[in-house]
């Protein structure tokens, strides 16, 4: 897990930037005094630290459209919402370097005056074009992609001003890839990590965002396993501010633990391996899963998220839109996700509740969890984040539930116990401690008292669809 020396960053980055002639605009020392003029309160840093000294919790759509013009009008209504983060969603074409055809989609968008994209073609509108959106506004940016590869667009999102974005090999390789090589993807990302290390290393601090955005219905403990371990292969190359978090699983008692714990956990991990020197912040993203077609269900979605984030603590969280279940939303209904969600936060503020048992209880649980399964991978990696992510896949010991990749192992089966909350039906070869994989039997068992019948892909099958269905647990038979 050695870090980077400049002069191996370089040589890569000489073929990074070669990728697509926005690269040639791209120049480090330039970029770095850009940031350094930036005002404070434009940092996605600065505002995530503040967020923790007042015990706020941060608000941040998601979005993204192909114009320039387009986008900035979108990012200035959801600024007008109140979000305290403005995100900028790229495009399937840029998430797999496809820059040829994104720069054809952006082209005929114009001419149509419609985005033909599902987002914004960063690489494409190059340093000056980003540069451009952040200037239009006054919140921090965040660049949102989801790739094993993600170099170019960071290196000119980055440059153009933007001061946080969501990363992570294990994550993005489990939650969107099918063939690619983990190990490729974490060389790719040692080279981005890298990157926002050399930043830092001249007084300019990004964000770096980790969780597992293929979340419905993975339980919390692999999903931080993940998030962890993409934090020591960030913080081994120098990034100095990361963020972890997960998607909302809608039982209250397991967000808000899940919340409460992952920091702590990340900081013991950190602290072991020698990175102490590591800001952390917490992140909720609401669910990820089908959503309602009814609005005022999908509002009570939305609404729960915001509850949970308050539970935990979360320091940011991302919304969502009454529209879910239709597509991609109106700004304006992306707008209301976002007023919906400041408002509960707002009601909650001043209230303070007495301990909840359920939520310690909770805590306990994962902690036992994220540690065991941590603990394993390193022991296979000796020590080491980046074969404890490979040979972690490899050995099942890491093992995400529907992800699309050939290497995971999709042996882990989940489904909610009588409560709603997610449980391990079937680990396969994830190292759960004997007695909590016994409490999650006895659990799911007590679902199933009136209905001992039915199948576990049954039971899975149910779940998922449930919350598009208007509830959290369907109770059949």
């Amino acid at each position: 897990m050695a870090r980077w020396d400049e002069d191996r960053f370089l040589r890569v980055r000489r073929e990074v930037l070669s990728q697509w002639p926005s690269g040639a605009r791209v120049d480090l020392n330039e970029s770095a005094a850009y940031h350094r003029a930036m005002p404070e309160a434009r940092r996605v840093p600065w505002k995530l630290a503040w967020a923790q000294e007042h015990g706020q919790t941060l608000v941040q759509p998601r979005a993204g459209v192909a114009g320039l013009e387009q986008h900035i009008a979108l990012l200035r209504i959801l600024e007008q919402a109140g979000a305290d983060f403005l995100p900028t969603t790229v495009d399937s074409y840029t998430r797999e370097r496809r820059y040829a055809d994104a720069q054809r989609g952006l082209e005929q968008s114009l001419v149509e005056r419609r985005s033909l994209l599902n987002g914004f073609p960063a690489v494409n509108h190059g340093v000056d074009g980003c540069r451009r959106v952040v200037e239009s506004v006054n919140m921090p940016l965040f660049v949102r992609t989801a790739a094993p590869d993600c170099r170019l667009t960071h290196e000119v999102a980055v440059a153009g001003g933007f001061t946080a974005c969501t990363a992570g090999p294990i994550v993005f390789s489990l939650g969107y890839a099918k063939d690619y090589p983990v190990q490729n993807a974490i060389e790719a990302w040692q080279y981005t990590y890298r990157m926002v290390g050399w930043y830092a290393e001249r007084g300019v601090d990004l964000n770096v965002e980790h969780y597992l955005a293929i979340s419905t219905m993975v339980p919390h403990a692999i999903a931080l396993a993940c998030a962890i371990l993409d934090s020591l292969i960030a913080a081994a190359q120098g990034v100095r501010d990361i963020t972890v978090g997960f998607g909302q699983q809608c039982h209250l008692a397991q967000d808000a633990a899940a919340l409460r714990v992952c920091a702590r956990l990340c900081r013991r991990y950190l602290d072991a391996a020698g990175l102490s020197g590591v800001r952390l912040s917490t992140l909720m993203t609401q669910w990820m899963g089908g959503f309602p077609p009814d609005e005022g269900q999908a509002f009570a979605v939305i609404c729960l998220g915001a509850v949970a984030a308050y539970l935990g603590g979360a320091t940011d969280m991302v919304t969502k839109s009454a529209q879910e279940a239709a597509g991609i939303p109106t700004p304006e209904a992306n707008a209301a996700g976002v007023s919906a969600s400041k408002m509960v936060l707002r009601m909650l503020a001043d209230q303070k509740l007495a301990p909840i048992p359920e939520i310690a209880r909770e805590e306990a649980i994962l902690e036992a969890e994220v540690t065991a399964i941590v603990d394993r991978a390193l022991e296979l990696g000796d020590g080491d984040a980046t074969l404890a992510a490979v040979r972690g896949i490899e050995a099942g010991i890491i093992d995400v539930p529907f992800s699309p990749h050939r290497a995971n192992a999709n042996k882990a089966l989940p489904a909610r116990d009588w409560r709603g909350a997610v449980r391990l039906l079937r680990p396969g070869q994830v190292p759960i401690p004997k007695e909590i994989q016994e409490y999650h039997q006895a659990e799911l068992a007590r679902r199933l008292e009136h209905s001992p019948s039915r199948l576990p892909w049954e039971l899975l099958l149910e779940d998922v669809n449930a919350i598009s269905r208007g509830m959290l647990l369907e109770r059949s038979g």
